[in-house]
């Protein structure tokens, strides 16, 4: 008896070593908002197996900078023209095509300044709103490819509509097209050995971003490649919400109907998307694309939609996405649309979106009724309260998951992209979103917000407070992880 007790105590002490050892690093070298580090000293101190385990899964943070150090090099070539622009903007050089976007100069200026994202305004877009017109047009373009493709999806799955894509991967490698597909550890782990052996055996250039440590075992949720980008031949380029897989077709007995947004890109815009997809590869690849200005190719010159490709993730020195829909919600005077599936504000954000409603502007939010995961839906839900009582406007969408990640403001600036509005998209996550400078791709994201509030049910103030006690508990106790989300 005696030496299970003290077999007990020399484990509970040993535990006790433990999370004082990792809470102190956590405290030390994480870089984390304060609100999340005590909270997860919390855990790790009053939950010592358990936390232990949530800390591995979604919590890891201290290898990041030794991780993706390999990432923040950059190429000179794209960095001079993001330079240059800066320089013509602080001497009042500064020339756009369409002179009723000259007020969103400040916001050119940021992005410039805070991601290096440079701005280009000889582009054309096209808009996608359901998985049956994107992958229609996804599969026509890789099958017009002449010289390479270059393709990189979180999710990536070995079913119907992913086998099509494979399929046709590997039919142009055979022909001697340059195809490169790069898949996130954790999304693509639906991708088989064999498949994969396939897909590398017809010619197909395959990387894994950030894999398991353990092969098809991949517990590192933190991290993850969540950019969906597709470059034909540099002459078309397409970015969004989409994923590869059946159920953005509204295939899945889950959800249904999969509402989205995703864009096709044509214009000096693609470049920054080759850059991008450069360094993602050589990261997950370890091989440097040489000559990356032969990818690029001459465009029409009457093309005159402007665009800023803007890229974070943990190896961005600040949130440059968040910064963006932050200048966004700040400068709107007039409306402000939004649709995310993921509504995890942090303090900034929210504050700015209760100004904007206190302000006068027209603020309206759109989440989806039908959550893929309950505790970030209580959490978003926590939030409706406050910005009812401030004048915004939310709605819940109920023909199947909305998984759209727009915003819209005043007549001429939108943003489509990867980022939902959550803590993991503005610090965890890598991500891509597009901010367009046009006023008919404003009024085409406004036309089909406005189509989406028929499918959608508003939340009211009356209704918000008749929440029973359960559901307000689930609430706040979500809202307390959501650091953690």
């Amino acid at each position: 008896m005696k030496n299970i007790i003290d077999n007990y105590l020399l484990l509970t002490s040993s535990l006790l070593w433990i999370n004082i050892i990792l809470a102190f690093l956590l405290v030390i070298f994480e870089r984390k908002n304060p609100t999340s580090t005590w909270l997860w000293i919390m855990v790790l101190t009053f939950i010592p197996v358990l936390g232990f385990v949530l800390y591995l899964f979604i919590g890891q943070d201290l290898s990041r900078q030794r991780i993706f150090k390999v990432k923040k090099e950059e190429d000179s070539f794209f960095r001079n023209i993001a330079r240059e622009q800066k320089n013509q903007i602080s001497e009042g050089e500064f020339k756009l095509k369409n002179p009723n976007l000259y007020r969103y100069r400040d916001l050119i200026k940021m992005h410039l300044m805070n991601s290096e994202s440079y701005y280009t305004d000889n582009n054309t877009v096209d808009l996608y709103f359901s998985g049956e017109e994107k992958f229609k047009a996804l599969l026509k373009s890789l099958r017009s490819a002449k010289n390479y493709i270059h393709i990189e999806y979180y999710i990536f799955k070995n079913d119907d509509i992913g086998s099509k894509v494979i399929e046709i991967l590997k039919e142009k490698a055979r022909e001697g097209v340059k195809v490169r597909l790069l898949i996130d550890g954790m999304g693509g782990r639906k991708i088989n050995k064999n498949t994969r052996k396939s897909i590398i055996d017809s010619g197909v250039e395959l990387a894994v971003f950030f894999p398991p440590f353990v092969p098809w075992i991949n517990v590192r949720i933190n991290y993850r490649n969540h950019r969906k980008i597709c470059i034909i031949d540099g002459k078309e380029a397409f970015m969004g919400g989409f994923n590869i897989g059946d159920e953005y077709l509204g295939r899945s007995k889950k959800f249904g109907n999969w509402r989205d947004t995703h864009i096709k890109i044509k214009g000096s815009a693609i470049s920054s998307l080759q850059w991008r997809f450069f360094l993602d590869w050589r990261f997950a690849a370890g091989e440097e694309i040489k000559s990356s200005q032969s990818y690029l190719h001459e465009i029409d010159e009457n093309n005159n939609v402007g665009i800023q490709i803007v890229s974070s993730g943990p190896d961005s020195k600040w949130p440059s996405i968040k910064d963006g829909y932050m200048k966004m919600i700040s400068d709107a005077r007039d409306k402000l649309y939004i649709e995310t599936p993921y509504f995890i504000p942090d303090e900034s954000i929210f504050e700015a979106l209760r100004l904007a409603g206190l302000s006068g502007v027209d603020v309206r939010i759109m989440i989806p009724n039908k959550p893929d995961h309950p505790f970030v839906y209580w959490a978003s839900m926590s939030y409706v309260g406050d910005l009812l009582e401030a004048g915004v406007k939310v709605y819940t969408y109920e023909n199947g998951f909305l998984h759209s990640k727009v915003m819209v403001a005043d007549e001429a600036i939108s943003s489509v992209g990867t980022a939902n509005l959550d803590i993991r998209s503005f610090r965890l996550n890598f991500e891509v979103n597009s901010f367009i400078y046009d006023q008919d791709v404003n009024k085409k994201l406004t036309n089909r917000f406005i189509k989406d509030l028929d499918l959608c049910t508003e939340i009211t103030m009356r209704n918000y407070e008749k929440r029973s006690k359960y559901i307000k508990f689930k609430e706040s106790f979500s809202r307390l992880l959501s650091p953690m989300l």
